[in-house]
């Protein structure tokens, strides 16, 4: 019961519309720029720029400005790798069945990396859940723009997140003082979490990307890199049931967003439209990321399915099932990771 309570639990607020706005601000100029130049095929790339304004969320300026500047150089070298990785994947020669496979050690190396690179610079949100997805994302688009300009629209954007962090100081009201601090540094106990957060991330994004791949083998499904991105969501939460918990509101929060994107794409949105309406999921997403999970994700899958339409069309139907099958793959393979070391004790114990 407190597991189904915590669900539908809503956190008090803090801010959020700030932070919110600050998001949504922060992915539509760059994207309606892209549109205006006609440059859809940049999209991608801009999207995951952006993700450098969602860290640092009610820091004072001088604070979130350096996790921003970390967090968007972290987010450029995952772009840059995952770019590399799709023009070798092409130089190599590589069959569709090689290549997802690369992309799913590849990734899974990602997400171990990312994950203890933002636990040793105090990240938050914690975690390679965004690096994943950019990574696997991007490194799968075929037939890319040039290097440069790939990296040119990505560093833009991250330069234009920074500057939207700080756009507040221009109200001297909402100016925060200016105090450069350095973080303490790391205890050994920190240290051995993220080494062990690190090794699950691993385990979970290497697992859930080798059965989502098997699935879209055996039932044709694709994008396996969503059970991927999925696993890894279970493993934040300061206890075993808030862990499941999320789980599952990815779960259920996912088959709601699906309901609204489909209901999105029946009016056939132009791109100008899209990329209005994937400011607003950003919107929506900020708002309740910290508070409820599952309506966070409401917001979430139409935000990401849209964008990705944006630069690879797919049909809407496929797109849907797609979606739907690989989150329930991952979450599930992400729970069963929580659960493992628990039920391993318990096993060992009765053994003893």
């Amino acid at each position: 019961m407190k597991l189904l309570a915590e669900m539908f639990t809503m956190a008090p607020a803090n801010k959020d519309h700030q932070v919110a706005l600050r998001c949504a601000v922060g992915v539509f100029v760059p994207l309606i720029t892209l549109v205006l130049l006609g440059r859809l095929d940049l999209a991608i790339f801009a999207s995951f720029g952006a993700f450098a304004g969602i860290y640092g969320r009610n820091e004072p300026h001088a604070r979130r400005l350096r996790l921003q500047v970390r967090a968007g150089g972290l987010m450029l070298a995952v772009i840059f790798l995952a770019a590399l990785t799709a023009r070798v994947d092409a130089l190599a020669g590589l069959s569709a069945e090689g290549t997802t496979w690369v992309l799913v050690g590849a990734t899974t190396v990602v997400a171990g990396a990312c994950s203890l690179v933002v636990a040793w610079w105090r990240l938050r949100p914690s975690g390679s859940l965004f690096h994943i997805f950019a990574f696997a994302a991007i490194a799968s688009i075929p037939n890319q723009p040039p290097l440069w300009q790939c990296m040119l629209a990505a560093v833009l954007t991250v330069v234009f997140s920074l500057l939207v962090g700080q756009s507040a100081r221009v109200a001297r009201s909402h100016r925060t003082p200016w105090v450069r601090s350095k973080p303490p540094a790391l205890t050994p106990r920190e240290k051995r979490a993220a080494w062990q957060e690190s090794a699950g991330y691993v385990v979970a994004a290497g697992l859930a990307g080798t059965l989502g791949t098997l699935a879209g083998e055996w039932l044709g499904v694709g994008h396996n890199y969503w059970a991927m991105v999925a696993a890894v969501v279970p493993l934040v939460g300061h206890s075993t049931r808030h862990r499941v918990s999320r789980g599952l509101q990815r779960i259920a929060g996912t088959a709601l967003g699906l309901v609204l994107l489909a209901g999105i794409l029946l009016l056939q949105p132009t791109p100008w439209q899209t990329v209005l309406v994937i400011a607003a999921c950003q919107f929506g997403a900020e708002m309740f990321i910290a508070r409820q999970y599952m309506l966070a994700q409401v917001f979430v899958t139409p935000l990401a399915l849209t964008s990705t339409l944006l630069v690879a069309p797919v049909p809407p139907g496929i797109l849907l099932r797609d979606r739907i099958v690989e989150t329930v793959i991952g979450a599930a393979v992400g729970i069963a990771v929580v659960l493992a070391p628990g039920a391993w004790r318990r096993l060992a114990a009765r053994r003893g």
